[in-house]
């Protein structure tokens, strides 16, 4: 017998999550207390506009870092650790940049020791936090049960009775469902309450980095064409980007050359025809990572012997190498400089698959609204994938890359990519 909705007392928030309590405690304890003590210590004549330049920097610095790390945090699957120190470390040395060219006087003291007590609190507040699991009350009704399955999150039935009372985080509710006037009622107080209450898909996105669409006109996207102006930034700094690598990595892609030609016989390259930015198709370059003549044995289904599996034989030892570290997509930067491709996006798939995902899976093609990248949220998150059900995955993940399409993002695909080419993780 399910209790009255009314029963139930939803807690705010602690105060450890709340941004207003990390932000200025950060900045009571990273700035000004080491400003205070500074001039109260002092012993000779101060440097007033060094240290008021200094006060103003660090106030910055802090503010913008904690900004960054809140946005680069708040994607699912985050460790929210290993942002601290290189978010924290880039707006510093920002601000440091900026005094040193514009020729401002600061002080070195008060930034480092800002620094250092800047990355202390914060992960004070990470290690505290992460103590605590995320406890999310469900209506079970409609598509609200299946979130259950998702791991590291207490779920709290609203219907039982053994959880009057329970202390929520937020609520989730299927609100396409006919729930009845009492719960309806119940989620419209809650929300008065300042009680964050979500529908059961944007929940599901947020906890898992991936969005569903079932019918184009029902989708969550918002928008089927992504942000156009960052798109077009985007792709100037796609253009400087690979205009910078190419030069730096000759010499290197040499040597990769040289190994491959002294390992097997055949081209240095692979080039073969992917569908590009919105459904044109491309000639990708690469290296080559396979032996030549062996593509297709034994009348493999051709479009199978496009799939690289597990120890997949046709791999050669320095392309089994270059593939754990993904050197083999160096020459890809040709295609960014020529506009087909850019770093981050969308992997492209070669023409006959492609055309096997579009036949199989709905609303395949709509990966195509962004150009396709060296390097995706799809990669971070899943890395290869060879069977049908294993793309429906990845093109869920290649949806939310799309709604969340952003600097932000891209910058944590970035950082996250660096940390899979030392690990390996996800190669074939």
């Amino acid at each position: 017998m399910a209790v009255a909705p009314g029963s139930y007392a939803i807690s705010r928030r602690a105060i450890w999550s709340r941004p207003s309590f990390q932000l200025g405690v950060g900045l009571l304890v990273a700035v000004l207390l080491p400003w205070a003590v500074r001039v109260n210590l002092a012993v000779a004549e101060l440097d007033w506009p060094g240290l008021q330049n200094s006060l103003a920097g660090t106030i910055f610095a802090l503010a913008a870092g904690y900004f960054g790390f809140r946005r680069l945090s708040r994607y699912p699957g985050v460790r929210a650790a290993y942002n601290i120190l290189p978010t924290f470390a880039a707006s510093y040395g920002l601000v440091l940049a900026i005094f040193f060219f514009a020729r401002l006087d600061y002080s070195r003291l008060h930034f480092s020791v800002s620094f250092l007590l800047c990355i202390f609190w914060y992960y004070v507040v990470y290690f505290h936090l992460r103590r605590q699991r995320l406890r999310i009350g469900f209506i079970p009704a409609g598509d609200a049960g299946r979130l259950t399955a998702i791991p590291e999150v207490i779920w709290v039935d609203l219907s039982r009775h053994d959880v009057a009372g329970a202390e929520l985080d937020l609520i989730v509710a299927d609100l396409r469902a006919d729930l009845g006037e009492s719960w309806e009622r119940f989620l419209a107080d809650r929300a008065l309450d300042g009680t964050l209450v979500m529908h059961v898909k944007q929940m599901e996105e947020s906890l898992t980095g991936r969005v569903a669409i079932e019918h184009l006109s029902e989708n969550t996207l918002g928008s089927l064409i992504p942000a156009v102006v960052y798109a077009r930034i985007k792709r100037i700094a796609d253009l400087l980007a690979a205009a910078i690598a190419l030069p730096l990595l000759a010499p290197f892609g040499l040597l990769i050359a040289l190994a491959i030609r002294l390992d097997t016989r055949g081209p240095v390259f692979f080039r073969q025809q992917r569908m590009g930015y919105r459904g044109y198709p491309f000639r990708m370059i690469k290296f080559r990572t396979m032996n030549v003549g062996i593509e297709n044995e034994a009348g493999q289904d051709p479009r199978l012997a496009l799939m690289t599996g597990e120890e997949d034989l046709r791999v050669t030892r320095v392309g089994r190498f270059l593939r754990r570290y993904r050197l083999d997509e160096l020459p890809q930067i040709i295609n960014v400089l020529k506009g087909e491709m850019s770093w981050i996006g969308p992997r492209p798939e070669a023409i006959p698959l492609s055309h096997w995902y579009q036949s199989e899976l709905p609303f395949y093609r709509y990966r195509h609204i962004v150009r396709p990248g060296i390097t995706g949220w799809a990669q971070l998150k899943q890395g290869h994938v060879s069977d049908v059900d294993e793309v429906l995955e990845k093109l869920h993940y290649d949806f939310y890359y799309i709604k969340n399409f952003s600097f932000w993002l891209d910058l944590l695909i970035l950082a996250g990519t660096i940390r899979i080419i030392l690990s390996g993780y996800g190669a074939r």
